[in-house]
């Protein structure tokens, strides 16, 4: 009914590798949307074409997924098959998790710079 092109069809959107990059590395949406710090729903729509990340989060995401952000984006660059077979997954999951945690400690830092000046500010005549 659908031909021979799903497969091909399927990755020829944003959404469409963001679901084949998942289903390779063997999350749930579920989980993926979790390790990334946003709600389930989220994910499904990026998944489906229906919203697209933003660009941290697209970054972070090609860091789990294990492909590059502009194979997300374009399909072109390390994607599903030019992943490095030296690349130890327990490592890049690792090394993802320790950039969640640094990125979550400098967005605390700027919430406090953030919070000074703006008591800096309302003290100011």
């Amino acid at each position: 009914m659908f031909g021979n092109n799903i497969a091909s069809d399927c990755d020829d959107t944003l959404g469409g590798r963001i679901s084949m990059a998942r289903e390779a590395c063997r999350l749930s949406a579920e989980e993926a949307a979790e390790r990334l710090g946003v709600l389930p729903a989220s994910w499904n729509a990026w998944e489906r074409d229906r919203d697209v990340p933003r660009a941290n989060r697209l970054a972070m995401m090609a860091g789990i997924l294990g492909v590059s952000p502009s194979w997300l984006l374009t399909g072109l660059g390390a994607g599903l098959s030019e992943q490095r077979p030296d690349d130890d997954p327990a490592e890049l999951r690792r090394a993802v998790r320790q950039a969640e945690e640094d990125i979550e400690a400098l967005n605390r830092r700027m919430r406090q710079i953030a919070s000074r000046l703006e008591d800096e500010d309302g003290a100011q005549p």
